[in-house]
């Protein structure tokens, strides 16, 4: 199953916890990279990309609620 896939299945709640969990871990890596301490540099882009994912989807769900009222 895809990554994708595995955040469909979540609720809203649920994304937005790990919304906040990402976030603060794309801050914690920025910080590491300025400070030459960032050990996996694909981590950065990972988490980045989750981010909009999840984002998406947050939107596509308002979109469909929308759309339903």
């Amino acid at each position: 199953m895809s990554k994708i896939e595995d955040l469909r299945q979540k609720s809203d709640d649920q994304l937005d916890e790990e919304l906040t969990t990402l976030k603060r871990e794309a801050f914690n890596l920025r910080f590491q990279a300025a400070t030459n301490q960032l050990e996996a540099p694909a981590r950065i882009r990972e988490v980045r990309r989750t981010i909009a994912k999840i984002k998406t989807l947050q939107t596509e769900r308002t979109r469909a609620a929308e759309a339903k009222a």
